[in-house]
């Protein structure tokens, strides 16, 4: 019999109290497990501690799955899974396997028949799309966007179309120290009608989450009233109008 895959949240930032963001009954569960599956060893075993285990942390084995894995080396992470033991797919920050290196770990257990069981935790692209007042009826996640700025241009003006067009919902993450390039470039390039929501350091104590129009948003930086993202994970939501 295999063990099974359990999908584990971590929190989308340092916490003081894992309760206010992670289920006890998903602390217990982790608290049990031997074998983890995670981007980042060292942060992993930081989160371990955390939880509080039932095993020394030595004891732990925690391998490692992030963008520098070779596909080849996927079959392997699944040796303890189809040797009976249950293991946890844990993330660097949020749920496993969205916007995550773990969906092919978790296609791969599916191929082998092996149970996949997702565990309650915050999402900062669910909970973005809650707090915007956006379309939840429909929307899509498309990632990063583009570094070169004719083609981020591009790019946005593509997404506003689309979401003109099918009055949907778009998201985006940019790396955090370019959060204010972003931001600008949603504004010299989208409609001024067009709805704009930043959403920053989402569950956490300094969380900050704003919707207005392009013009609002253009106002508001022109009189230097940019929000204080700077360094800090924020998710970008638009819809047009």
């Amino acid at each position: 019999m295999t063990g099974t895959l359990f999908l584990i949240p971590n929190t989308l930032g340092p916490t003081e109290s894992l309760d206010q963001v992670i289920p006890q009954h998903v602390q217990q569960l982790t608290a049990q497990l031997a074998h983890f599956v995670a981007e980042n060893a060292k942060t992993a075993r930081a989160f371990l501690k955390q939880v509080g285990t039932s095993k020394p942390i030595q004891e732990i084995a925690i391998n490692e799955l992030n963008i520098n894995t070779p596909p080849a080396a996927l079959a392997d992470l699944l040796a303890p899974l189809q040797a009976g033991h249950d293991v946890g797919l844990l993330s660097e920050a949020g749920v496993p396997a969205v916007a995550d290196p773990g969906a092919d770990l978790v296609r791969l257990a599916h191929a082998h028949g092996i149970p996949v069981r997702p565990l309650v935790g915050p999402s900062s692209i669910l909970m973005s799309v809650m707090a915007s007042g956006l379309s939840g009826q429909s929307f899509a996640f498309n990632g990063y966007l583009p570094t070169d700025a004719a083609q981020r241009a591009k790019r946005l003006k593509d997404l506003e179309t689309r979401s003109r067009q099918e009055k949907q919902t778009q998201l985006f993450i940019e790396t955090p120290y370019r959060n204010a390039a972003m931001l600008e470039a949603l504004v010299s390039t989208c409609a001024g009608s067009t709805l704009i929501c930043v959403a920053t350091d989402i569950s956490l104590p300094t969380e900050a989450i704003r919707t207005q129009t392009g013009a609002q948003w253009k106002s508001q930086l022109t009189a230097g009233k940019a929000p204080d993202f700077h360094k800090k994970p924020t998710v970008f939501l638009l819809l047009a109008q």
